[in-house]
């Protein structure tokens, strides 16, 4: 049975509506990982970021420590710099912190969907680096960079934390080939990538023992139940992710426990569910080098040189415009 549509939508009522409207329509069900990050979730996620299980961001931020140095040398003098998806952007100050032992001053722009995040990025950062310009940018990724387009000088391009890794493969070249628009010759990216491990490591990252990544996943639909006018009842839902091997990725979703209709008034639908569906949340596809370097020269990148742990669990890349 498929989701019914009652009326159409004169005008969406917040700016999720089209996503959800469109996402529960399909078979099988999604929901964007964008409707993650309202102030709840962006909290959440910070929580996930430093827990024992989720060795992501406490890797690639010990990358940054022994490595800040060397990268920022690497990618040239009289940067900027740019970030995308920054949030409260606490590894970010490892590279700024460098950065402003090799320039007097500098200029940070942080974009994200999400102001709560971007207001505490510019409090801690403003106190922490009083010669760091911080000029926060809300919205997407592409928005925010067609604005700093004109930039003057040479823009470093921060797009860490393997953010990458949500995105399909054609999607995620496709996003560098509109980040590569935005910057010129001699402008770098420094891309973060999650590696493929043994799946133990990655089922534990997403699975943790607190619950919190599940608070996480199950807090898009408290966020459908609060601007669209839901009705999801969380008892009814549980979280699940699972290794796609095929596919190289970790998946999240959220599996109905029984057999229900849901209704969402402000779309005017009523969703139904079987039992044991799942509406699909997020991809968190795990790189190979290979694949780093084909999904960088399908955006226009050239890989200059790859940082990682001792495990190679993470990657930090460095990538030149391509001017040919």
């Amino acid at each position: 049975m498929n989701p019914l549509v009652k009326n159409q939508i004169a005008s969406p009522v917040s700016p999720i509506a089209e996503d959800v409207a469109q996402g529960l329509s399909r078979s099988p069900k999604c929901l964007s990982p964008r409707l993650f990050y309202d102030a709840a979730g962006s909290d959440l996620f910070e929580q996930i970021t430093e827990l024992s299980e989720y060795y992501l961001t406490r890797t690639e931020r010990a990358i940054f420590v022994a490595h800040a140095g060397e990268i920022l040398q690497r990618a040239g003098d009289g940067l900027t710099l740019i970030e995308l998806g920054a949030g409260t952007a606490n590894k970010t100050k490892v590279i700024i912190g460098t950065l402003l032992k090799r320039q007097m001053s500098a200029t940070f722009y942080p974009i994200d969907v999400s102001m709560s995040a971007l207001e505490i990025a510019q409090e801690d950062l403003r106190r922490d680096f009083p010669a760091l310009r911080v000029k926060p940018l809300v919205g997407d990724y592409s928005a925010g960079l067609m604005q700093l387009s004109g930039t003057p000088g040479r823009k470093l391009v921060l797009y860490i934390g393997s953010s990458i890794g949500n995105f399909e493969p054609d999607e995620a070249g496709a996003l560098l080939g509109n980040i590569r628009k935005s910057l010129a010759p001699g402008d770098a990216l420094l891309l973060g990538t999650d590696m493929v491990k043994d799946e133990a490591v990655l089922h534990a990252a997403y699975n943790d023992s607190q619950g919190v990544t599940a608070k996480f996943n199950l807090n898009i639909l408290v966020r459908i139940n609060r601007e669209l006018g839901a009705e999801f009842d969380l008892s009814q839902f549980r979280h699940k992710a699972i290794w796609n091997p095929e596919r190289s990725r970790m998946e999240m979703h959220l599996e109905s426990v029984i057999a229900q209709n849901v209704d969402i008034a402000d779309l005017g639908m009523n969703v139904y569910f079987q039992e044991d569906e799942t509406i699909h949340t997020e991809n968190s596809y795990k790189f190979t080098p290979e694949m780093v370097e084909q999904v960088l020269k399908e955006g226009g990148f050239e890989l200059e040189q790859t940082w990682t742990d001792e495990r190679k669990w993470f990657g930090v890349h460095l990538a030149r415009v391509r001017t040919a």
